[in-house]
């Protein structure tokens, strides 16, 4: 059996961190469509499949998932079509939506993500995030720690983060620690790349507490985020995308340093991540089962963004759930 898998969107993030893996599993049968038809046919060169004139012949084909890579600019109203032939699967890269940019997220993002999702789900669509950050290897070892060595519940959080790992390291503090019910922020008076910074304290619905601090003002040479994460029973700390990773363990009252052995440059990672994630999205169609990562996962951490910005534009705490209602009816 084969797996037919569309590609909306045929620019550098298609081409360089999606279709050199699926052109190589062999029961994968790729086909692309793409408002610049030259892109869409050069990949299809190089990586195989055929390329529709239009999202109409992408429907005609019944694909098993359909691949949403345009820019986050253009997501919505391309989603917005795609769920009029009611596809069986949409993936989505990251952020679910953005329509003026990913460092300029609003509230009406939001809103429109939440459309999304409802159609979808009003039309039996399932829906899916990359998140890829999820799939590194310090990330999967720390999940199997916490879970081998029962650290319990995440009690308190601490994030550095630069903006360009931002809304994966938003992803990384639900995947631990669940969603945020009341968020305080405030804005820096200097613009780093046209980006101020950003200072958030949150409470984590599992009673958790933290804080987030967001920039462009970190030198992409240093660690993009270092992060601390206490459990009830050990503290994990790491940073970057192939940093180390500490883990204080309560029990055995001794702290261990993880560390990828040489040459696993912070790219080599990234690129090795969504490998992992697109493996993972795969097996789940193979076996009809949840995706990996669902698509609720890209309204959550939207949900986040904009607390954080109502919290500084009308400069209150946020109360997160009520105010940005996640609930998907139908």
């Amino acid at each position: 059996m084969s797996i037919a898998i569309a590609v909306i969107g045929t620019g550098g993030v298609a081409w360089n961190n999606y279709l050199p893996f699926l052109s190589k599993e062999k029961d994968v049968v790729l086909t692309y469509f793409s408002r610049t038809r030259s892109k869409a046919e050069e990949c299809a060169k190089v990586f195989g499949g055929r390329v529709v004139e239009a999202i109409d012949d992408i429907h005609a084909n019944e694909p098993d998932a359909i691949l949403v890579l345009t820019p986050e600019t253009q997501r919505y109203a391309v989603t917005a079509v795609l769920l009029q032939g009611k596809p069986k699967r949409l993936f989505f890269e990251k952020p679910l939506v953005a329509q003026n940019g990913q460092d300029k997220v609003c509230e009406d993002d939001f809103n429109k993500a939440a459309d999304l999702l409802q159609r979808a789900k009003s039309s039996g669509t399932q829906t899916a995030m990359v998140f890829n950050y999820r799939f590194f290897e310090q990330t999967v070892r720390m999940r199997r720690i916490i879970d081998d060595r029962g650290f319990g519940k995440l009690i308190h959080a601490s994030m550095f983060v630069n903006y360009a790992c931002w809304s994966h390291c938003i992803d990384l503090l639900h995947c631990f620690g669940g969603r945020a019910s009341q968020i305080s922020a405030l804005a820096g008076g200097i613009r780093y790349k046209d980006a101020v910074d950003v200072s958030g304290s949150f409470c984590l619905a599992n009673g958790a507490t933290g804080t987030i601090l967001g920039t462009n003002g970190s030198p992409f040479e240093l660690p993009l985020y270092q992060i601390v994460m206490n459990f009830e029973r050990g503290t994990i700390r790491f940073s970057d995308l192939d940093g180390p990773m500490d883990v204080f363990d309560k029990a055995s009252r001794y702290c261990e340093t993880h560390t990828l052995i040489g040459n696993h440059s912070r790219w080599e990672q990234y690129n090795s991540s969504f490998e992992k994630s697109l493996a993972a999205y795969l097996d789940s169609i193979r076996h009809n089962e949840p995706p990996p990562v669902p698509g609720i996962a890209g309204l959550e951490e939207l949900q986040f963004e904009v607390a954080l910005r109502r919290s500084i534009e009308q400069k209150r705490p946020v109360d997160v759930q009520d105010e940005f209602p996640l609930e998907i009816s139908g």
